[in-house]
């Protein structure tokens, strides 16, 4: 194999591995969570690591009761707690468009609530 031919492969395998890259961070990035609804209305979003979305009458109570203590908004997700702050958490966008976490216990009583998550 010449010089010149093998200069080529390396070129064009560095394109390629680019490309690839570039295709992964898009996946990625188009893979978020553009589903959320307002005002309680079902929405899947994205739980991470450990934590597992919330589905059927405990996904609603848990956003009812998000939604209560902020005031209304855009519930971005609804998940099981893996950060140990209670059983459930909702993520709440707030109409002036900051975030919250809003943590439920198992009564579908807020605990708390952490700004800026």
């Amino acid at each position: 194999m010449t010089e010149t031919t093998k200069r080529r492969l390396v070129a064009l395998a560095s394109v390629a591995a680019l490309g690839l890259g570039g295709a992964a961070v898009a996946d990625a990035v188009s893979s978020g969570t553009n589903s959320a609804q307002t005002n309680g209305a079902a929405s899947t979003g994205h739980a991470r690591g450990a934590e597992t979305a919330l589905t059927g009458d405990t996904a609603a109570k848990v956003k009812a009761a998000a939604l209560a203590k902020t005031g209304g908004g855009t519930v971005d997700r609804v998940e099981n707690d893996a950060d140990g702050h209670a059983p459930y958490e909702a993520h709440i966008t707030k109409a002036d468009g900051t975030h919250v976490t809003v943590y439920v216990d198992a009564q579908f009583n807020v605990v708390g609530v952490e700004t800026g998550r």
